[in-house]
């Protein structure tokens, strides 16, 4: 087994983690490294330490720091006894530090279930972590960051200044990043991430309308590429194997390069390549861990965005998915995660608004109803599966078929792990039926972040019965085709910043939710709002109990 460690440094050295080096690779004038360590054993701890050496110096350890209160780092490889911990969740705006206080934004979930975790016995830490979108915000911007913009741009910045290249993305992951707690777990906790609009923009490649207003305007060049470029260099690089690492034409060409020689007109390249064609690049990817395997889907940059042929990703795209699902189930393995950014199933009244959004738009494309539909898509963020249609069935006859045991043993659950709107909940498939494995959707963010009164009520009234009948009777009176399931939520909504864990063991299986809050000594602190089983007999189609919070 193999483990990537990724590493940021102030200059250009060698970096040694367990008897493995790589030299640091150029990047806008920023250093990093990434050191592969092959043969682990399945199920093995291995301690670690991170030292730098530069021409005529010995290594210096520079993790983990000296006089840390946290554990120290450990590389722990899937395959131990008892369950397979996964943490997700998605949404975090910037690092407590630097959020202004006026703003009212609850405790930060993720420094919070940092903290938790370092005071768990080992064997009950998460075995992975998995960030689904908004990992940074390239435009919503802290009061310590546009003080820095100020000072680089050479004057005042407006309150709503977002970043321009590279070099301001660059603040934004130190920003995000540099408070102890999410250092110490992202150094402990194998995490897996992808990416969703406000890394680039909100909005980010809602429609062809959007997609041809934003490509006029002066700044978006400079702002997809240093985007794009940050995403390959922070996120991206540490999803990939050594396999997937080796076979990289981009990574080939970044380590090709002479020593000292800067990355970024390579990178830029790539950006300004996959930008134009989605094809170019496949940000999706998969994870392996024993009976559970996670297909993460990119639905957001390799979007089809005519109007008439509308898809989450292209054609060829969807096959790739397609084949990982049925190698997933061909392996045998117990559970098939899916993560996306973007939820798949949705509160029913917002689902049946997409939907007849998206009809309304495709069928009066360039008359006056249909630019109406288009300024209701990106005024309302109506952007998730239900408002590619086609795509949104495609994935459900991928589950279901996987549920239906239609490739071999159907594992015990088939979920979809999202992030984006700002509150939890958990739903599940109840027709068709025929099903040996349970379909979930499990929906957690943000870790970060808040949802206005509005959105908080908005969203409340969108899982409710009347709202939901409604909003189906305008879909059927414009003659909208129906989603190809029906799904009934199980729990929630939940508001607040959150942390979500599916818990895993044998075909059993279990999500968990906790919530940030104040204790009554003032002090931050998780509580845990659910636990709620997810394998088992499939529920009948009639609603189930519902626990909200």
């Amino acid at each position: 087994m193999s483990a990537t460690a990724w590493v940021e440094t102030d200059r250009p050295c060698t970096v040694d983690v367990l008897g493995r080096s790589a030299r640091t690779f150029r990047v806008g004038g920023h250093h990093y490294a990434l050191v592969v360590v092959e043969g682990l054993a399945p199920g093995s701890t291995t301690p670690y330490e991170v030292h730098l050496s530069t021409d005529g110096t010995d290594g210096v350890r520079v993790w983990p720091e000296e006089g840390s209160p946290f554990p120290p780092s450990r590389i722990r490889t899937p395959g131990r006894p008892g369950p397979f911990r996964l943490a997700f969740g998605s949404c975090r705006y910037a690092s407590p530090g630097t959020v202004d206080v006026a703003e009212g934004i609850p405790p930060d979930a993720l420094d919070a279930y940092a903290e938790r975790v370092a005071a768990l016995p080992e064997d009950e830490w998460p075995d992975a972590l998995v960030l689904l979108g908004d990992q940074v915000y390239a435009d919503e911007l802290t009061p310590a960051t546009r003080s820095w913009l100020g000072l680089r741009r050479g004057g005042p910045v407006r309150h709503d200044a977002q970043v321009h290249d590279l070099e301001e993305y660059t603040r934004l992951y130190a920003e995000s990043w540099s408070d102890p707690q999410v250092r110490w777990l992202l150094a402990t906790v194998p995490s897996s991430m992808v990416f969703d609009d406000h890394e680039m923009i909100d909005d980010w490649n809602t429609s062809a309308a959007w997609r041809r207003r934003v490509t006029t305007t002066d700044w978006w060049a400079d702002r997809i590429a240093g985007g794009m470029v940050s995403y390959w260099v922070y996120q991206h690089l540490g999803n990939l194997s050594p396999a997937e690492l080796a076979a990289s034409g981009t990574w080939q060409a970044v380590c090709a390069l002479p020593e000292g020689a800067d990355a970024e007109p390579v990178l830029r390249e790539m950006a300004e390549v996959a930008d134009r064609d989605p094809r170019s690049v496949r940000w999706s990817y998969v994870r392996h861990w024993g009976d559970a395997r996670l297909l993460v889907v990119d639905s957001r940059a390799g979007r089809v965005l005519d109007e008439q042929s509308r898809r989450m990703v292209d054609d060829d795209e969807f096959a790739w998915i397609e084949e990982q699902v049925r190698a997933a189930v061909a392996d045998g393995v117990e559970h098939l995660l899916v993560g996306t950014s973007l939820p798949w199933l949705l509160p029913h009244a917002i689902d049946a608004i997409e939907r007849w959004d998206e009809a309304l738009a495709v069928r009066h494309e360039g008359r006056p109803l249909g630019r109406l539909a288009e300024a209701l898509r990106q005024a309302a963020d109506l952007e998730h599966w239900a408002a590619f249609g086609h795509s949104f069935d495609r994935l459900a006859a991928a589950l279901l078929a996987a549920a239906r045991g239609e490739h071999g043993r159907a594992p015990a659950t088939a979920v979809v792990l999202s992030g984006d709107v700002h509150h939890a909940y958990a739903a599940e498939v109840v027709s068709p039926g025929g099903l040996s494995g349970r379909v979930h959707q499990l929906t957690v963010s943000p870790l970060h972040n808040q949802a206005p009164h509005p959105i908080r009520v908005g969203f409340r009234i969108g899982w409710s019965r009347w709202a939901r009948r409604l909003t189906g009777a305008i879909a059927r009176a414009a003659r909208v085709r129906p989603a190809s399931v029906e799904w009934v939520k199980a729990a929630g909504p939940f508001f607040g910043n959150q942390v979500g864990e599916l818990v895993l063991e044998g075909r059993r299986a279990r999500f968990v939710l906790h919530v940030s809050d104040h204790r009554a000594d003032g002090e931050e602190c998780l509580q845990q709002v659910l636990d709620l089983p997810l394998a088992g007999p499939v529920p009948a189609a009639a609603p189930a109990a519902e626990v909200t919070g």
